[in-house]
């Protein structure tokens, strides 16, 4: 199947034979949709705190921050903001100036005051057309005024990475990027002792973009907070990449015989925060960030979950202490098992045996908090309870293709869920000793998905990795916080600016 021409090109993305041979046998064989025990919910994987549990766990976080400890913000930031101008393209493309009533980008037009780029925007409709946004308006001309938003020769949104966009206006007049503002949310949470130490993950197509940006942007939030911050860039590993496959399962070829490789997803950058020098990070996307006087539930929110952390780690710590030293009885074996089930939320037969080796390995490994939010939508991907490979049982993120919508048991813990993922995760990621956990030895390879794509006009298959959120973190300590609604509110399309939260 590969010609030497093939293996010396896989040898320059960093990827074996046999890892290539592997993957492409996913396309034959699939991936096993996961086997739930029920969906995750208060009382039963989703653990609510009142008020007083709440400020417990601040605390926790300011004392772990006063004693020396140090945290990092991990923000994916790779992706383009193309789907967020989608129903502007279609509308771009076609042949009428004026949009239809109740369209998107009708809602749009009614708003342009409202809109956080309208300078960016009166310039660019200067430059193409020689009339300001409004002028287009009154003179019925929706469609340039979308071509000014998207086309290469105006603000170019279409083809930028959502971090670069403006996200938001501010009563002075002054605006700022997705970007900025995460920034700005990053010295605000997990500042110490005067810094803070910020990555983001991009793309090599937009990285001088990205340090243009924050060369300007960085010490000006410095300046304005006092704070030092330490940014950094990383970009999917080539050694990542994933062969796509044509429909009969054989390698995708291009016009000119070479394989075709695509991303691997967000489930890559595992690889990314693995090489990342922290203890503690917090792990959010960069569309969901909103102004700061929209801010206090996430600042206060973040608190939690890091103190949540903090004192979950707490006790695994004293939990792995007491095994490893052998100098226990029936008493404090069960007191351990009772933290696991209650806590942790595992259940294995080897736990209700108290076998004590089978605890240990369990305990050692990384551990996240996820805050989860209530779901007031669809039901389908968020916080279930999973079977794994060894037969125990955990907290899992799910996305729906994992779980058999076809299977009546499953499908009813779909329907029932309560609550969905909103990407709100902090995590330590070190061992009891110091040293950085190898990230990778904890990737469940079991819940990658195949998706269908097209190259120059010919469909494809391609294969994601297992999610950042989902797979990749499959083998960790897991445990899921409510969290309120007010700290979720990503922009997914570019009229989601308009709603209140970014406003």
């Amino acid at each position: 199947m590969l010609t030497e021409k093939d293996l010396q090109g896989l040898a320059k993305r960093g990827i074996s034979a046999e890892q290539f041979e592997s993957q492409m046998k996913r396309f034959a064989t699939g991936f096993p949709y996961l086997r739930l025990k029920g969906s995750a919910r208060p009382g039963e994987g989703i653990h609510v705190l009142d008020e007083a549990e709440q400020d417990s766990a601040i605390m926790r976080w300011e004392r772990f921050l006063a004693d020396g400890g140090r945290a990092a913000k991990f923000v994916p930031a790779s992706g383009a903001a193309s789907r967020m101008f989608k129903a502007l393209f279609a509308f771009a493309d076609g042949d009428v100036q004026e949009a239809p009533a109740g369209s998107p980008v009708a809602e749009l037009v009614a708003n342009l005051d409202r809109l956080p780029f309208r300078a960016e925007l009166d310039a660019a409709a200067s430059r193409m057309f020689n009339a300001d946004a409004a002028a287009l308006v009154a003179a019925g001309r929706h469609r340039d005024l979308v071509k000014a938003i998207i086309a290469p020769e105006g603000m170019n949104y279409g083809a930028l990475p959502k971090a670069l966009l403006t996200f938001h206006r501010y009563e002075t007049g002054n605006t700022r990027t997705s970007l900025e503002e995460q920034l700005y949310e990053g010295v605000q949470t997990v500042a110490a002792d005067g810094r803070v130490d910020i990555h983001f993950t991009v793309s090599a197509d937009h990285r001088k973009l990205f340090e243009e940006k924050l060369a300007a942007a960085v010490p000006a939030v410095e300046k304005a907070t006092g704070v030092k911050i330490n940014v950094s860039l990383s970009e999917q590993k080539p050694s990542t990449d994933t062969p796509a496959a044509a429909l009969d399962g054989t390698p995708f070829r291009d016009g000119d015989g070479e394989i075709v490789f695509r991303p691997g997803g967000h489930g890559a950058l595992i690889e990314n925060l693995n090489d990342l020098d922290a203890t503690v990070v917090f792990i959010k996307n960069i569309d969901n960030v909103v102004p700061e006087a929209r801010r206090a539930d996430t600042l206060r929110y973040k608190r939690v979950l890091g103190g949540v952390l903090m004192q979950v780690h707490d006790r695994i710590e004293a939990c792995v202490d007491t095994l490893s030293s052998g100098d226990f009885g029936p008493a404090e074996l069960a007191e351990i098992a009772d933290f696991m089930q209650e806590t942790l939320c595992i259940s294995a037969p080897e736990i209700d045996a108290a076998d004590p080796e089978y605890m240990l390995a369990k305990l050692d490994r990384p551990l996240r908090v996820c805050g989860m939010v209530r779901n007031e939508g669809e039901p389908g991907g968020g916080p279930y309870i999973a079977f794994n490979a060894d037969g125990s049982a955990s907290p899992q993120i799910l996305e729906s293709t994992q779980i058999n919508s076809a299977d009546d048991e499953a499908a009813g813990m779909m329907a029932t869920a309560t609550h969905f993922n909103p990407v709100d995760l902090v995590c330590y990621i070190r061992d009891f000793d110091g040293e950085p956990y190898d990230l990778r030895d904890y990737v469940d390879p079991d819940t990658g998905f195949i998706s269908s794509k097209s190259f120059a006009g010919r469909e494809l298959r391609a294969l994601e990795l297992p999610g950042l959120w989902n797979g990749a973190m499959s083998d960790w300590n897991t445990v899921f916080v409510e969290v309120p609604a007010s700290t979720f509110n990503p922009v997914k399309v570019v009229n989601d600016l308009l709603r209140p939260a970014h406003q």
